[in-house]
C-alpha cells in the first residue's frame, strides 16, 4: 500500500471489485458516551414538549449523551432548516418557515427550568430576513435574562454577511459571551463553509471586540489543514483579541458530507492550545471530542471574570 504526504492509504484498486471500502474505524481516543441516563430522557422530552431545535440533535454531535446527562444542551433558535449548505454540518438545508415568535420565550422557559450557571444558544443561517434574524436574537437575549438574570449566556451566531449593523442588534442585548465560528483556515473555508468568507469573520468578530464584548471561536481539525495554518489562525485571533477559542476533530457526519482527511492525535491537540495561549489567547479548549459549546456550561466564572476585564 502506497500512501501520500498526509499518510492517507490508497488500496489498490481491483477489477470487478465493486464492493465498498470496509468503514473506518474512529481511534482509541475518540469515544462517546451512549445516552442511557435517566437525566438525558427527562432533559430530551422537555425539549420536545416546548418545541425547541437543540443544535445536539440536529446536528448530529457525538457529545450528546455526554451533556445532556449533565442537563447541558444547546438549544438553536430561528427554525431546524439553514438557508446555508456548508458541507461539514448535518443540520438540514432548505427554505426555512418564517420565524415563531413565540420561540424566544419557550427558550426563557427551558433555561428557567433548567436552572443552568451558563448556557449557549445558536442559530441556523437565515439568510433568507432582511436583518438574518438579529431581531429574532435580540428578543430572546432579553427573554432568557429576564428569566435567569444569575446564569451567564453565550450566543453562537452567524456572520450576517458583514453587516456590523445587525450585529449591533445582537450586542446591544447584551450577550455575555459573542461567539461566531471560523470553522476551518482560510485555505479551506470555502469548500468547508461554501457560502462563508474568512474576511466577514474576521470583521465581525473584531466589531464584537471592539463594542467590548467577550469574544469567542472555534475551528475543526482533520479536514486537510497544515498545522502552520492552524498556528497562523491562531495568532491572528490573538491579534484581533479573541479571548476563547475551541479546537475539535472533525467528524464526517454522513458519506455525502465532507470526507475526513486525518484523524488528530491528542498530542496535537494539546500542542496546538499551547501554542494558543502562548499567543495571548485567555481561554483555549483542545481535544478530539471538542464542540464549540463543549464543557461550556462550567465557564460561568471565566466568563463573569473577562467581562470584568
Amino acid at each position: 500500500m502506497a500512501t501520500d504526504g498526509n499518510s492517507r492509504v490508497h488500496l489498490p484498486v481491483l477489477e470487478g471489485n465493486t464492493a465498498e471500502p470496509p468503514r473506518r474505524r474512529h481511534p482509541p481516543w475518540i469515544k462517546a458516551t451512549l445516552p442511557t441516563k435517566p437525566a438525558y430522557f427527562e432533559l430530551r422530552a422537555m425539549v420536545k414538549e416546548l418545541q425547541l431545535h437543540t443544535v445536539c440533535e440536529s446536528a448530529s454531535c457525538p457529545n450528546i449523551g455526554e451533556c445532556w446527562t449533565r442537563r447541558a444542551l444547546t438549544i438553536m433558535i430561528l427554525g431546524d432548516i439553514c438557508t446555508r449548505s456548508c458541507r461539514f454540518c448535518d443540520v438540514t438545508t432548505g427554505r426555512p418557515l418564517p420565524p415563531d415568535p413565540d420561540e424566544p420565550r419557550r427558550v426563557a422557559e427551558m433555561l428557567g427550568r433548567l436552572q443552568l450557571e451558563h448556557t449557549v444558544i445558536t442559530c441556523v443561517d437565515r439568510d433568507d430576513l432582511p436583518d438574518f434574524g438579529a431581531a429574532h436574537w435580540a428578543e430572546t437575549i432579553r427573554r432568557v435574562k429576564e428569566a435567569c438574570p444569575a446564569m451567564t449566556l453565550e450566543v453562537l451566531v452567524g456572520d450576517f454577511k458583514g453587516n456590523t449593523d445587525h450585529a449591533d442588534v445582537v450586542l446591544d442585548a447584551d450577550p455575555d459571551v459573542f461567539a461566531h465560528n471560523l470553522e476551518t483556515v482560510p485555505r479551506l473555508s470555502r469548500q468547508v463553509r461554501v457560502q462563508a468568507s474568512y474576511p466577514r469573520s474576521y470583521k465581525i468578530l473584531e466589531h464584537a471586540r471592539r463594542r467590548g464584548a467577550v469574544t469567542k471561536t472555534g475551528l475543526m481539525l482533520g479536514l486537510g489543514e497544515t498545522r502552520d495554518e492552524v498556528v497562523a489562525v491562531l495568532h491572528e485571533l490573538a491579534g484581533l483579541g479573541v479571548e476563547i477559542v475551541t479546537l475539535g476533530q472533525y467528524l464526517a457526519p454522513s458519506k455525502q458530507h465532507l470526507p475526513l482527511d486525518r484523524y488528530v492525535h491528542p498530542d496535537e491537540f494539546a500542542d496546538l492550545e499551547q501554542v494558543a495561549r502562548d499567543a495571548g489567547i485567555v481561554h483555549v479548549v483542545s481535544g478530539p471530542l471538542v464542540r464549540s459549546s463543549y464543557h461550556a456550561d462550567g465557564q460561568a466564572a471565566l466568563v463573569r471574570s473577562l467581562r470584568k476585564r
